[in-house]
């Protein structure tokens, strides 16, 4: 019930009596209760925090949490620091893979051009003739490309020069063979002239073909075998005994060699002034422009 009965309350029943109470009652007390105890609590924690012995505890509590926060914003910096670590390895691993590929591409292109280099001095004279397939091709529509005036004068330089330096060549060896100074005539005229032909024969032998040693110095050991056994042809005749083959075998080899001497200078003169630009190899390019299509 909500209210307690009427009348009078004897001794045994007060028990009961404080238990017959409205809810309104009841929550206003339990409230009361709750506030007075809260305040009570709250007085002891100020209390306790504001007694001198529990200042450095808070104080360090403080502390600790500020170096918590500092710790944490640390890490956070650190692995901010490996992540940008891990990007920039990666980007260094990425370059590196590109140099190597770099230096690889930059091998092959010095090989390619070696190998065009290669091929442009194997071409040989008609190296500018070259662009159909034919290496013949301009000898075939009529010498076309070739200036036939500028040949005969590089030509005519060539036989100048083989003929000096032939003729200085083989004046000591003329001077062995004659024994007065009107008699260096002959030989001397004959090292001109035939150094002369060897100096038109051996650039249109040798061409552009600069590097062949076997070319040039066959060309020198043909003119020096024929215009020695010539010489030796002119001589006494051969007779049929092993004296007179002897004395020709030797004398054959001295004129050879003498021969092979002097178109050897021959051709070491004319090979120096065609690498120095003093005679041009055959053919000579043509000075009218070429269009192309």
């Amino acid at each position: 019930p909500s209210t307690c009965p009427k009348g009078p309350i004897s001794p045994q029943l007060k028990p009961l009596t404080l238990k017959c109470s409205g809810n309104s009652e009841e929550q206003e007390t339990s409230n009361g209760l709750k506030d007075a105890l809260s305040g009570i609590l709250g007085k002891q924690v100020e209390e306790l925090l504001n007694r001198e012995e529990n200042k450095g505890l808070l104080d360090g509590l403080e502390k600790a949490s500020e170096r918590v926060e500092i710790a944490k914003r640390q890490l956070a910096e650190i692995e901010k620091q490996e992540l940008e670590a891990r990007l920039l390895r990666n980007y260094i691993d990425q370059l590196e893979s590109r140099a190597s590929e770099i230096a690889e591409t930059q091998q092959e292109i010095s090989q390619a051009r070696a190998m065009i280099e290669e091929a442009e001095r194997s071409l040989g004279p008609n190296e500018a003739n070259y662009g159909d397939g034919n290496a013949f091709s301009s000898q075939e529509d009529g010498e076309e490309g070739i200036d036939t005036d500028k040949e005969r004068v590089e030509s005519l330089k060539a036989a100048l020069i083989s003929a000096i330096v032939g003729t200085l060549a083989g004046f000591p060896i003329s001077l062995t063979q004659v024994s007065s100074t009107t008699q260096l005539l002959l030989p001397l005229s004959l090292n001109f002239i035939s150094c002369a032909l060897f100096g038109v024969t051996f650039r249109y032998a040798v061409r552009r073909d600069l590097d062949n040693f076997q070319l040039k110095t066959g060309t020198s050991a043909a003119f020096g075998f024929v215009k020695g056994l010539g010489t030796l042809g002119g001589g006494a005749p051969l007779e049929l005994d092993p004296g007179s083959f002897l004395s020709h075998a030797v004398d054959g080899a001295v004129y050879v060699s003498q021969n092979l001497l002097v178109f050897l200078f021959a051709a070491v003169g004319l090979d120096f002034c065609i690498k120095m630009r003093i005679l041009s190899p055959f053919p000579m390019k043509r000075s009218a422009p070429r269009t192309d299509t």
